[in-house]
This record gives C-alpha cells, sequence and structure tokens, in this order.
C-alpha cells in the first residue's frame, strides 16, 4: 500500500467540506493537491507532497482526483493537474498549477512558518563532509 504519510485522500464533496471545517475550528492552514491518476506530473509530485506532510505536521493535508471529486475540482475552478491550493480559514492564500518542486516546498515552508504551531521535529540527518 501506498504510503500517504499525514495526507488525507478526499473520499467525497461532504468529506472534504468536513476537512476544512476542522481546519478553520483549528486554525490550520490547508495544502491541497489536486491530482488524477493518470497524470503523469502528478505521480512525480505525489511523493513530495507527502514527505511535505510529515515534515509539516501543523499543516492539513488533502489529495484531491479531480475525475473522483469533479465538483470539488469545480468549486475551485481546477484545470490543470497538478494544482495546489492553500486555504486559510477557507479562504484561498495561495495556487500553484504544476509539478514545481521548488514552488511548491517553498510556498508550503512559508506558510508553516506563518503558523503558530512549530512544524514536526525533522528525522535525524547525517552530516556530509
Amino acid at each position: 500500500m501506498a504510503d500517504h504519510g499525514n495526507v488525507v485522500v478526499v473520499t467525497s464533496k461532504g468529506h472534504f467540506d468536513a476537512q476544512i471545517n476542522e481546519a478553520k475550528e483549528a486554525d490550520k492552514i490547508v495544502v491541497i493537491d489536486f491530482t488524477a491518476t493518470w497524470c503523469g506530473p502528478c505521480r512525480f509530485i505525489s511523493p513530495i507532497f507527502v514527505e511535505l506532510s510529515k515534515k509539516f505536521s501543523n499543516l492539513v493535508f488533502l489529495k484531491v482526483d479531480v475525475d473522483d471529486q469533479a465538483d470539488v475540482a469545480k468549486q475551485y475552478s481546477v484545470e490543470a493537474m497538478p494544482t495546489f491550493l492553500f486555504l486559510k480559514n477557507g479562504d484561498e492564500v495561495g495556487k500553484i498549477v504544476g509539478a514545481d518542486k521548488k514552488a511548491l516546498e517553498e510556498k508550503v515552508e512559508e506558510l508553516a512558518s506563518a503558523t503558530s504551531a512549530a512544524p514536526a521535529a525533522p528525522a535525524a540527518t547525517v552530516a556530509s563532509a
């Protein structure tokens, strides 16, 4: 089974709405990956999204398959995959279209550092010579 890290795979519009409402109540920023199984760039960026979810546990990470959850994709006018949407209190605070690893990492780090909760402790690192 694939490692989803702390990414919640959205199973319905109701499930999506509940996740957004929970994040609002907890004052957490939401990072949404709009993806599709047939999308090559989506498959490329997915492990990076999972790693970010592990590193920044103070954010909520959601994965929305646009074919399974077309109504959610339409709600946010998603037309290309992958699209990453960033929400704070239910309002869009950022959007990245395409599998841009650097832009995704930078935006997640920026939003995580702006929240009051600290990110998860990093895994042990090996010093390079």
